[in-house]
């Protein structure tokens, strides 16, 4: 929603100084050059990323307009599913839970916690290294550097996503410059047409400056610093997890252990002591 409201706000602060300055709004109306550098962008970009990185920065681009995020309801589902996980281990072993972690969309204890079962990628950590507590016996510090390796890997691919959608919005002064230039080249053939004429067809050519300079600082470039931040306050998620895992197979009670996951929460959205507690009791 914010960032809908920041295009509009960036359109309005524009076009509105625009206008207080007396300016023709149909001078900045160029079709053209919006094709010469929207299709430029678009073909430079396929160019430079292999299908996966198309795929996955296309993927990040939906976000950033649904404002999905996770917040302190999202932290207290997922504490409370980890000490259910915990408890039901410590009361029956390990291989109790080997049901429920084949297939957690089916399995009665993941499905009372619907915002981690939508949360594919944290539901597949949790799974997979519970499957490795239950198949192995892995100490709890090879766990960790195990979920760690994990962890990085999915962080690395992120962050290519946002390197190639920078390159991209770093790109687009230059696109813009390329629009002018064309500008400038169909107006000397109109050198001999009156002064009027000429001005208009200049003032059409620098807009393909404008609007490279318009679309890389005012649009692209700030939603790629979005999606780097969402990318970041989710790699919390699986960091929670991974501090609530390594405490359980440590030897810690489960409440301690989810308390342990709790700490690994920032302040803004961790939930306090007691509301985990009630929530705790509720589940």
């Amino acid at each position: 929603m914010f960032t809908i409201i920041g295009i509009v706000v960036v359109i309005v602060g524009i076009i509105g100084g625009y206008l207080m300055e007396h300016g023709n709004l149909h001078v900045l109306w160029q079709p053209a050059e919006l094709v010469i550098i929207g299709g430029a962008a678009v073909g430079s970009f396929l160019i430079a990323s292999p299908p996966r990185m198309v795929k996955l920065v296309m993927k990040s681009l939906g976000p950033i307009f649904s404002g999905a995020g996770v917040g302190k309801t999202e932290y207290l589902e997922l504490l409370s599913l980890l000490n259910m996980v915990f408890s039901k281990i410590r009361k029956e072993g390990l291989i109790s839970i080997e049901s429920d972690i084949e297939d957690p969309k089916k399995s009665p204890l993941f499905g009372k916690y619907k915002s981690v079962i939508a949360n594919h990628h944290a539901l597949d950590f949790i799974c997979d290294n519970l499957k490795v507590m239950i198949t192995t016996n892995m100490p709890p510090y090879e766990l960790d550097n195990l979920m760690e390796i994990d962890i990085d890997a999915s962080h690395a691919e992120e962050a290519a996503a946002v390197a190639n959608l920078n390159k991209v919005s770093d790109s687009l002064p230059g696109l813009g410059i390329v629009a002018a230039v064309l500008g400038v080249v169909i107006t000397m053939g109109k050198i001999d047409s009156p002064p009027a004429v000429l001005g208009h067809s200049i003032g059409a050519a620098l807009v393909g400056t404008f609007l490279g300079i318009l679309m890389c600082y005012g649009f692209l470039g700030p939603m790629a610093s979005k999606i780097e931040a969402m990318n970041a306050d989710a790699g919390i998620y699986p960091k929670v997890i991974k501090t609530a895992l390594v405490a359980f197979v440590g030897g810690a009670a489960p409440q301690i252990a989810v308390e342990s996951g709790r700490r690994a929460i920032p302040g803004s959205v961790r939930p306090t002591f007691a509301e985990l507690e009630t929530a705790l009791r509720k589940k």
